[in-house]
C-alpha cells in the first residue's frame, strides 16, 4: 500500500497542499496566496484559474518537498471554501465569469426580495439556510442573469455550474468528472437537507436548470483518477468536504455534541449533531456535516458563520498599513495593556450569524486622543474572539447543554492571547491540537478512508491529540461587562448599507 496522502485545501486567499502519513502528520506542505477583485463595494471576486493554477502548484511542490513522486500517494482529498460560485463551458472547461466568493453582498437585494415574497421559512425548512447572499444559489442566478446568453446555455446543457471542489474535481481529472459533495451542495441554497438532493420546487423559484448542476456525492468515495497532472497520473481522488466540514472531520469531532471553531478568513463554529438535521431557534444554520461512503448515512451540524475573523489582520496590514506581515499583530496588540475602551466591528461584508444583516457596516467606537495603533490592533483581534463568543452563545441555546470544551484550528489560532480571551469569554477550556491544518488533515482523512488508507473512524479518532489547553482565568464579571460593550458597538453596526 502506498504511504502517503495529499491534502488539497483551496482557501479563500490561498492555496495550500499537505502530505500526510499514516499517523497524520505532515510530511511536506506549500502554500501560494492569489489576489483577490473587488470590482464594486460588498462584491468580492477570485479569477477562476488562479484557483487552479495556485492549486496545482502546491500540490506538485508539496509532494516534492516530501521528495515523493505520485505512486507514493494512496489518495488525493480536497477541501475547499464553500458557497463561492463559478460556471464555465462544458466543452472547453473556460469559465463565462469570474468566481463570485461567498463574502460577495451582490445579491442582498434579491434575497430581501424572496424574503418579502414570503419564501424564506420554505428554504429554511428545505435546506436549512438563511435567504442571505452568502449561499451559492443566488449568486449562481445572478451569473445566469447577467452573463448574456448564458441561462439560454444552461438549459441546453453547455455551461457546468460548481463550487470551487467541483471546479478543482473538473481540472484533476480532464473534465471527466461533474460532481460535488453532500457538504458543500447542502450550502447552494438548492439541496433537500433531508434526501441530500436537488430540490425541483427550489430550483425553478431560483429559475436555475437542472442540467447545469453537478451529480451529489459522499464525503468519502472514489470520484476519479487525477489525469491532468502527469506528476500524479492515476492517483484517485477520494474525498471531498467544504472547508468547515473538513476541519470538524480533522478534528474528530464524531460524535454527536462534540464542536470546533476554525478562525480563518471567517470564524466558522460547528457543532456535530448526529443523524438527524436540528432546527435553530437562534439563527444558526442547519448544515450536512458528511456522509461516509455512496451508502452511508447523512450527518448533521449545526454551524455559526463569522464573515470576517482574520481577515480583520489582512485589512490591518494591506488597508491601514498598521504592520507588515500579519504575524506582527500580537506583539503590537501586545503593546496595549487592554483595548482603552475602543471596539472594532468588522462587518466589511454584513453581519453573519446570529445577526444575518447584510447591510450591516464595519465602525470602531470608543476612539479618543489617547488611541494608538496597539489599541487598534488588539480590538481588531479581540474582535474575533467576540464574535465567536456570540455564535457559541446561540448554539450553547440551540443545544441546551453545556460547552465541555471547544476545539480550535486555522491560523488565528496559534495566536495565544486570542486564545486566551476565548476560553475567558466562554468561561470553557478551549483545546488547540498539536496538528492545527485540521482542514486539510479532514481532507486527508475522508479520502483514506475512500481507499482502506485508514481502517475506520476509530482508528482517526486515536489519532487526535491536544497541544495546548486555554483554561478561563479573567473574572467572569469583567468578561460580561466587556461583552455588554462589544454588543452595543455591533448594534451600531447594523443597517448601515442600502440597498
Amino acid at each position: 500500500m502506498s504511504r502517503f496522502i495529499l491534502a488539497l485545501d483551496q482557501g479563500t486567499t490561498s492555496s495550500r497542499a499537505i502530505v500526510f502519513d499514516q499517523r497524520g502528520l505532515a510530511r511536506g506542505a506549500a502554500q501560494q496566496e492569489f489576489p483577490q477583485h473587488f470590482p464594486q463595494p460588498g462584491w468580492v471576486e477570485h479569477d477562476a484559474t488562479d484557483l487552479w493554477e495556485t492549486t496545482r502548484r502546491v500540490a506538485l511542490a508539496a509532494v516534492a518537498e516530501a521528495n515523493l513522486t505520485g505512486g507514493d500517494l494512496a489518495a488525493i482529498g480536497l477541501a475547499n471554501q464553500r458557497e463561492t460560485t463559478l460556471v464555465w463551458e462544458r466543452a472547453t472547461g473556460r469559465p463565462l465569469h469570474r468566481a463570485i466568493v461567498w463574502q460577495d453582498r451582490r445579491t442582498a437585494g434579491a434575497c430581501a426580495k424572496l424574503k418579502a415574497d414570503g419564501l424564506e421559512p420554505l428554504f429554511r425548512r428545505r435546506t436549512g439556510l438563511l435567504l442571505d447572499p452568502y449561499f451559492s444559489g443566488t449568486k449562481l442566478a445572478w451569473l445566469l442573469d447577467h452573463v448574456p446568453g448564458a441561462r439560454r446555455r444552461a438549459g441546453r446543457g453547455e455551461l457546468a455550474f460548481g463550487t470551487v471542489d467541483t471546479w478543482l474535481l473538473w481540472q484533476l481529472t480532464g473534465g471527466r468528472v461533474h460532481a460535488t459533495d453532500v457538504s458543500n451542495a447542502s450550502r447552494t441554497l438548492l439541496l433537500d437537507l433531508r434526501t441530500g438532493a436537488w430540490d425541483d420546487e427550489l430550483l425553478k423559484i431560483l429559475r436555475i436548470p437542472r442540467e447545469i448542476l453537478p451529480e451529489v456525492r459522499a464525503s468519502s468515495e472514489v470520484y476519479g483518477e487525477a489525469t491532468a497532472l502527469p506528476a500524479l497520473r492515476g492517483v484517485p481522488v477520494g474525498g471531498m468536504a467544504g472547508d468547515q466540514q473538513a476541519a470538524l472531520f480533522g478534528q474528530a469531532c464524531f460524535r454527536a455534541g462534540m464542536a470546533k471553531n476554525t478562525y480563518g478568513t471567517g470564524c466558522f463554529l460547528l457543532l456535530h449533531t448526529g443523524r438527524k438535521p436540528v432546527a435553530s431557534r437562534h439563527n444558526l444554520l442547519t448544515t450536512i456535516a458528511w456522509r461516509i461512503g455512496a451508502k452511508g448515512a447523512l450527518e448533521y451540524a449545526l454551524e455559526g458563520s463569522v464573515f470576517i475573523g482574520g481577515a480583520v489582520v489582512q485589512w490591518l496590514r494591506d488597508g491601514l498599513g498598521l504592520i507588515a506581515r500579519s504575524s506582527e499583530i500580537e506583539a503590537l496588540a501586545a503593546r496595549a495593556p487592554d483595548n482603552g475602551g475602543v471596539y472594532l466591528v468588522p462587518a466589511f461584508a454584513g453581519l453573519g450569524a446570529p445577526h444575518w444583516d447584510p447591510s450591516a457596516r464595519g465602525v470602531i467606537v470608543g476612539l479618543s486622543r489617547g488611541t494608538t495603533a496597539a489599541h487598534l490592533a488588539r480590538a481588531a483581534l479581540e474582535s474575533i474572539a467576540y464574535q465567536s463568543a456570540d455564535l457559541i452563545g446561540a448554539m450553547r441555546a440551540d443545544a441546551s447543554s453545556p460547552l465541555r470544551e471547544l476545539r480550535v484550528d486555522g491560523g488565528a489560532s496559534v495566536n495565544n492571547g486570542l486564545m486566551q480571551l476565548q476560553s475567558d469569554l466562554l468561561r470553557a477550556p478551549v483545546v488547540r491540537p498539536r496538528t492545527t491544518e485540521t482542514t486539510a488533515l479532514g481532507a486527508a482523512y475522508l479520502a483514506g478512508l475512500a481507499v482502506g488508507y485508514w481502517k475506520n473512524r476509530e482508528e482517526i479518532a486515536s489519532l487526535w491529540q491536544a497541544g495546548r489547553t486555554f483554561r478561563p482565568q479573567a473574572a467572569s464579571g469583567a468578561m460580561r461587562r466587556r461583552q455588554s460593550e462589544w454588543r452595543r458597538a455591533v448594534e451600531r453596526a447594523k443597517g448601515w448599507a442600502e440597498f
